[in-house]
């Protein structure tokens, strides 16, 4: 590549950074600033030609997982070549809108500058490219020049159903995606805050996928409204990317008090306010006017400090029960793997306390409400040589806290027997979730999976390329 002499060493990482905090918590618009074009094309300048780029290792922990061309985009954005730069860009990701926003960027902690330096910016560098393109028109509608006569059906709209779509249509299948929801997107839509990924950026790539022949069917849950008998007769394969719905619950003394909710429903709720959806038949969540607990330490615990900041609450507290991680990369997490160390999001540093190594073990009320936690602090130990470490509460650590509103973030156990699922008759692993078999197939012939249905709870650009994976096993099964 024709990168300057010495690029990373000449030119230092610089982020985008966030807009002002008393401007943003006001809102619910990106909190993320963009880098001007000068300033990015310094920033590729940064890549270096490197002889092997970890960056875009096809090996599943580490690296970009749609094993996008990194190093060969970087070039042309710093010649200022978009366009070339955009189709390299689209040939390993569908929709680099959606992880230029969102994706914790594992390519990124495998860069090889960041052995000794700081990574190159490659986020915002995808981003940029795709935002370009749109803007200039490079993006139009690709329509398959053949249209076979098979049809797909795809029960799941989140980012595993979306990329399974496009690549199905593109390859000229008759697609038609179930949502239950009024809108397409799934978690992109319901479960990501706006200001981390503003709905319209959603809105534009459906617009563009049914341009190019995808169908969207929404408000239609498959298995109630429509049966797998409706769609084994009207279709030749059937994709299952519904997710992993079931959130973990704590089963702690007192869980049955008004106030204690599970993090998705605060935050899709919230998502439906501000695309104007009728919310009337649901109970209402809020943080304004309350003192908000957090239990879960991830982006998704993350994600409802922000909302509570921007919903009015007195105060927010957030409670993990691992270990603070470390301020850099630990040596259990070697370059190039992603590495287990301290983050802080937007969000918490809009106001927020953190707390580390805390179990919750009494939910306490007044009148069925509750009014705050009883926890205590742990420290992980083996259970015997060479197992796993469990927590064990501290002796004498026991503290209270009090809150009007606690928001349980601790992730998600399984898709959870659906009609749907038990209808077709898949088989579940002994995690709850559906098997996978080689192609993404499950155990019951022309019927397929994506995404966390299957793998459980990841990153949306996992659930992109295992989108595609499963439109490459189902072209396989279709014979085409």
């Amino acid at each position: 590549m024709r990168h300057r002499e010495r690029g990373f060493i000449e030119v230092s990482r610089e982020d985008p950074g966030y807009r002002p905090k008393d401007e943003r918590v006001k809102d619910y618009r990106a909190v993320e600033v963009r880098l001007s074009d000068a300033d990015l094309r310094e920033q590729a300048a940064r890549c270096m030609d490197c002889g092997i780029p970890f960056c875009q290792s096809a090996n599943s922990s580490v690296g970009c997982p749609v094993v996008n061309v990194i190093p060969e985009f970087n070039d042309q954005v710093y010649h200022g070549k978009w366009r070339e730069a955009l189709e390299l860009l689209t040939e390993g990701s569908c929709f680099p809108e959606f992880t230029g926003r969102v994706c914790p960027a594992p390519c990124e902690a495998s860069c090889v500058c960041g052995i000794n330096t700081d990574a190159v910016t490659i986020r915002q560098i995808e981003l940029t490219i795709i935002e370009h393109g749109f803007s200039r028109g490079y993006v139009d509608p690709r329509i398959p020049e053949v249209r076979r006569d098979e049809r797909v059906a795809v029960v799941g709209s989140g980012p595993a159903g979306l990329a399974a779509a496009h690549k199905l249509n593109q390859s000229g299948f008759n697609v038609v995606v179930y949502e239950a929801d009024q809108y397409p997107g799934g978690m992109l839509r319901y479960g990501i805050p706006d200001f981390k990924l503003e709905k319209w950026v959603v809105e534009r790539r459906v617009e563009l996928l049914e341009k190019e022949g995808v169908v969207f069917e929404t408000g239609v849950e498959v298995g109630v409204d429509v049966s797998a008998h409706y769609l084994n007769k009207r279709f030749d394969a059937i994709l299952l990317a519904g997710g992993a719905r079931g959130p973990r619950d704590l089963s702690a003394e007192g869980r049955e008090l008004a106030g204690i909710e599970f993090a998705m429903d605060f935050l899709s709720q919230q998502n439906m306010r501000n695309g104007s959806e009728d919310v009337s038949h649901l109970e209402a969540i809020s943080a304004k006017g309350k003192r908000v607990v957090v239990i879960g330490g991830g982006d998704t615990g993350s994600d409802c400090v922000g909302t509570s900041i921007r919903q009015g609450a007195v105060s927010v507290q957030q409670f993990e029960i691992m270990p603070k991680p470390p301020m850099e990369r630990p040596e259990s997490t070697p370059w190039p793997l992603w590495p287990n160390k301290m983050r802080t999001s937007s969000s918490h540093l809009e106001g927020c306390k953190r707390q580390w190594s805390v179990t919750t073990n009494t939910f306490t009320g007044e009148d069925r409400v509750v009014t705050g936690l009883e926890c205590a602090e742990v420290k992980w130990v083996l259970s015997e040589p060479g197992g796993r470490p469990v927590p064990k509460v501290v002796e004498g650590s026991e503290f209270a806290v009090e809150a009007d509103l606690v928001l349980l973030a601790m992730g998600f156990v399984s898709p959870g027997h659906t009609q749907l699922l038990d209808d077709l008759g898949v088989d579940f692993n002994e995690r709850g979730f559906v098997t996978r078999h080689p192609e993404n197939a499950t155990s019951v012939p022309g019927v397929f999976v994506a995404g966390d249905i299957t793998d459980g709870p990841s990153l949306v650009v996992r659930a992109m390329q295992d989108g595609k994976n499963a439109a490459k096993g189902i072209t396989a099964f279709l014979g085409c």
